[in-house]
């Protein structure tokens, strides 16, 4: 494993790969920690924002280019900017059930099944986890 192709790769790729596992760390703290606490939204805060700076760098990673400049990933960034403050707003209005949902959803499916493809052969995260 090395983080020099990462390092390498044009702005916002590094960005946009610290943020996202740094969201994948923080998604994990967040689901183990006791719910409806102070930290709990503090933290819940933090990984909100992470998730919005994973969507919207997205937009200016190009590499896959099957839709003019963009691949269907895009189409779960714009997924992500929806759901994101949809479920802060199931929070604020204590929809609690509706809340971990989405937030479980968005946890699952757009960073760790997002993450997986990455991997894939010809990706830099490819590279990083595995060398040439």
């Amino acid at each position: 494993m090395s983080l020099g192709p990462l390092f390498a790769a044009p702005a916002p790729i590094p960005w946009h790969a610290f943020a996202a596992f740094t969201a994948l760390v923080t998604g994990a703290t967040q689901l183990a920690l006791p719910k409806g606490t102070t930290r709990h939204r503090v933290v819940g805060y933090i990984w909100v924002a992470l998730m919005l700076v994973i969507a919207v760098s997205s937009f200016w990673i190009q590499q896959i280019r099957l839709f003019g400049r963009f691949s269907p990933i895009h189409l779960l960034s714009i997924l992500v900017l929806v759901t994101v403050p949809l479920a802060v707003w199931h929070a604020r209005n204590h929809r609690v059930v509706n809340h971990r949902k989405v937030m479980i959803a968005l946890y699952v499916f757009a960073l760790i099944g997002a993450g997986i493809f990455t991997l894939l052969p010809g990706r830099i995260m490819h590279t990083v986890v595995f060398g040439q």
